[in-house]
């Protein structure tokens, strides 16, 4: 059977896409408070973020981009052979020279912290300098101030119509709409049969914790707060984050953590290693040897889920994230790589 994506794309058919409504150029969107004009569709993008990088690749556009960087995870099986014939900038942040060297007529961000105010790549002033149109998706910067807390804080719920208007927007800048309505039919489906998954379950007493990484195994680490992607995966399924904050990846200590005894944990699985976390196997070995972390009930009755880090993330993943969360907590099983 082929990976689902793949599969939507195939099942375009010519008129389905001869049905869908046409870009009118020059195109001016809204993105994130920033005015942006595209001339054309891009002939040659970049990508700075895995979640955007899968989201062009899925609507089909992999001969589209020039340049990635930033990742988290593998690429999905099914973008292998697109992404094989791209080039990838860094594995983590780019450099501005090598974004703009690549000659982009567009730069996806996956985080406005990367081409924002703070422009750990550029900010957005620097790049329409030189008349590339950016763009950074709504799930990052709607509702949330990027200035406060290393990730952003969250001053209002993660919306997950953030990530269709994402897919719809990308779409229209393309000029692909029917490939993106069929996406967000597929992805809207995928969140269905999770929730349904869980139908009958009562988890109104069960709680998780979402352990992202750590800068090293003995400091606190960076857990998902209240408010964002993470937390938006537990309450659509109907589980308590343990986590107060609204910061989007807060610092706390495990002894707070520990108390809070949640039923899951939920731990990242990443093929990064800028932190010494970022390696699943460590995180366990942590959890089960911690004096203090070895006695939570989630610890010591197994209940585990290790989670691509980019499940994590506002992108396609978060909804075979939900797939994964929701047979886990269905038949009190997690599932390891």
């Amino acid at each position: 059977m082929l990976p689902r994506f793949v599969t939507l794309l195939a099942g375009l058919s010519l008129s389905g896409l001869a049905q869908a409504a046409a870009t009118h150029y020059p195109l001016t969107i809204d993105n994130c408070g920033a005015v942006q004009t595209f001339a054309q569709a891009p002939q040659r993008a970049v990508t700075i973020g895995q979640a955007g990088t899968e989201m062009l690749y899925a609507l089909g556009l992999g001969d589209k981009l020039v340049g990635t960087s930033l990742w988290f995870n593998n690429v999905l099986p099914e973008f292998k052979a697109q992404n094989d014939k791209v080039e990838r900038l860094a594995d983590n942040d780019p450099s501005f020279e090598a974004v703009v060297g690549k000659r982009p007529q567009l730069v996806a961000a996956q985080f406005e912290w990367m081409i924002g105010a703070q422009g750990v790549v550029g900010t957005r002033e620097q790049f329409n300098e030189l008349n590339v149109p950016t763009y950074v998706p709504p799930s990052d910067c709607e509702g949330k101030d990027n200035l406060v807390g290393a990730d952003g804080t969250r001053l209002q719920p993660f919306q997950i119509a953030s990530i269709y208007k994402s897919v719809s927007q990308l779409a229209e800048i393309f000029d692909v709409q029917a490939r993106g309505e069929a996406l967000n039919n597929e992805l809207k489906q995928s969140l269905d049969t999770a929730r349904k998954q869980l139908a009958g379950h009562d988890l109104t007493q069960t709680s998780a914790l979402f352990w992202f990484s750590s800068a090293d195994l003995d400091i606190d680490p960076y857990v998902a707060g209240r408010q964002g992607v993470a937390d938006f995966m537990l309450q659509t399924l109907g589980v308590r984050n343990v986590v107060e904050s609204s910061e989007e990846w807060p610092t706390v200590g495990w002894e707070t953590l520990a108390k809070a005894n949640p039923t899951w944990l939920i731990i990242a699985r990443m093929d990064r290693r800028r932190f010494p976390a970022d390696d699943y196997q460590k995180k366990l070995e942590f959890l089960r040897s911690d004096p203090v972390t070895k006695h939570m009930d989630a610890v010591r009755k197994g209940r585990i889920i290790v989670l691509d880090a980019d499940a994590m993330q506002a992108g396609i993943r978060l909804f075979r994230g939900l797939e994964t969360l929701s047979n886990a907590f269905a038949s009190g099983k997690a599932e390891q790589p």
